[in-house]
């Protein structure tokens, strides 16, 4: 199964609120990051920042969970915070596609829709696989494997590489 990173856009957020989060992004670096995502308007203040950060903490559950039940837990909490109704909608030229909370909702309810949805879309598709965190010792990444063979322990090539090389020279 292929999974094309714009028909999980929400489970993509998810993954970069929770790096941008590890790595203490600043709340113009956030905005930025949300527009990327698709997310509109995506100004700011301070105290949305903040509860966006708190919100990253909460995401970053899904992808540690260590089975397809933990994560169906965390996926379903998110759910109950993060979203206030489904339904299908059109705009901005994009095809159909579901959206968790009115369009009009506030930045953080917007992002927390976005999110929990996502992530429980890509949990159905994935069959409760392909999100997790870094294997690399002290890396605080996590990732959604979109690999052909889903296989993926590392957030990147290089944190593979890292590893592998470490890995070698303990041998040696």
């Amino acid at each position: 199964m292929l999974f094309a990173h714009d028909n999980m856009p929400g489970a993509h957020l998810a993954a970069a609120l929770v790096n941008a989060a590890a790595s203490g992004i600043a709340r113009p670096a956030m905005e930025e990051l949300l527009g990327e995502h698709g997310i509109r308007r995506p100004q700011l203040t301070g105290d949305q920042a903040e509860l966006l950060g708190d919100w990253s903490t909460r995401l970053r559950t899904v992808f540690a969970a260590e089975d397809q039940d933990a994560r169906t837990v965390a996926v379903n909490a998110l759910l109950t915070v993060g979203t206030t109704g489904v339904y299908l909608t059109t705009h901005d030229g994009r095809r159909p596609h579901l959206h968790f909370t009115p369009e009009d909702d506030d930045i953080v309810g917007r992002v927390r829709a976005v999110t929990a949805g996502g992530l429980a879309i890509f949990t159905v598709e994935s069959e409760g696989e392909r999100l997790g965190t870094c294997a690399r010792t002290g890396c605080r990444a996590v990732f959604v494997d979109t690999s052909r063979n889903g296989r993926r322990r590392y957030c990147s090539a290089r944190c593979g590489n890292y590893d592998a090389v470490h890995r070698h020279r303990s041998r040696v």
